[in-house]
Formats: C-alpha cells, structure tokens, sequence
C-alpha cells in the first residue's frame, strides 16, 4: 500500500514538473535558471574526471558542436556519487575539462545524483517523467538523459554508450525536429 501511495506521488510529480522548474549553480558558482532553456533540446550528463568513461568528454564535446547551431544543449554535471571519481572542487574540475578536453559545453556545480540527497533536478529525471521504463536511480558517471524543446524527458542512455552512437543521434536529431 505504501509503495503504491510513493509510486503514485512520484508519478504526479513527474507529470506536473519540466527541466525548465529547476535551477543549477553553474561551474562558476552563478544560479542558473533551466527555464533558460526553453525551446532548446538539453542532453544532461553526470561527469567524472576520474572514470574509465571520462574520454566521453570528447564525443560530448563533438555532439554539442554537431548540433549546437540547430538548439541543442549539453550540460554536464559532475558528481562524486561513483567511487569517488569526481573528488576537485569546481575550479579544479572546470580546468581539467577545459585544459584536457577543450571542453565548450556549460558545466555545473558538482551535485548529488544518487541516494536519498540527489539534487532535485534528479530527483525528477530518474522519476523517468512518468514513464516507468525511464525510471530509476543512476547507474553510473556518463548516464545521459535527453529533454526535449518543451522540458520533458524524451530519452534516458545508459553509461557505456558513447554519444556519438547513432541512438543517441537519432534521437537528437529527431527531438531538435519536434
């Protein structure tokens, strides 16, 4: 009985909340609306310095600039929830992906991604936005969600797929066409 009163809770939640409801310290420090990126298609990524999946920085940075021009964006979120694989603070991230990785896509404060403190924007994406099939807690660094123009969740791709993947593509390409 309870679980049901949780799911169904959780269900109304997700139903009722889009990515723009949220706000996000960027890498910098600065309080960032997401409702900044209406209209926008958003792929969202928690990022590890210290991974076996860190060299994804590269296929990150090569799908941002694919379709930046054409409304998409990548923000990458580092956390430190797996083995402790992101343990810099923010300027220290910042350099690694700048220096290491020429990273150009906006970075944000590291947050909680996991567990019973995640970051209320993932509180909502592993909600699955009222899809069952999307649901559940991150696996790992590099889980990817995409949100679509309108702020929902389209799509959630699993760690070890790289983001150039024709998957994760095509959908871009076909959420940016919506």
């Amino acid at each position: 009985m309870l679980n049901s009163l949780i799911s169904t809770v959780l269900l109304l939640f997700a139903m009722n909340t889009t990515l723009h409801e949220f706000s996000l310290k960027n890498i910098s420090g600065k309080t960032i609306d997401l409702s900044e990126y209406k209209g926008k298609v958003v792929l969202v990524v928690n990022v590890a310095s210290y991974c076996g999946y860190t060299k994804q920085y590269v296929s990150l940075e090569r799908l941002y600039n694919t379709f930046k021009d054409k409304g998409l964006v990548v923000i990458g979120i580092p956390s430190n929830d797996f083995g402790e694989q992101e343990p810099g603070t923010d300027e220290e991230i910042m350099q690694f992906c700048s220096t290491t990785y020429n990273v150009t896509f906006p970075m944000y404060s590291k947050v909680v991604v996991k567990g019973d403190d995640k970051a209320p924007l993932y509180k909502w994406l592993t909600s699955g936005d009222g899809d069952a099939t999307r649901a559940g807690e991150v696996g790992w660094n590099f889980e990817k969600f995409l949100v679509g123009k309108d702020g929902r969740l389209v799509q959630r791709f699993a760690t070890r797929m790289d983001p150039m993947a024709a998957e994760i593509t095509t959908a871009v390409e076909a959420a940016l066409t919506n």
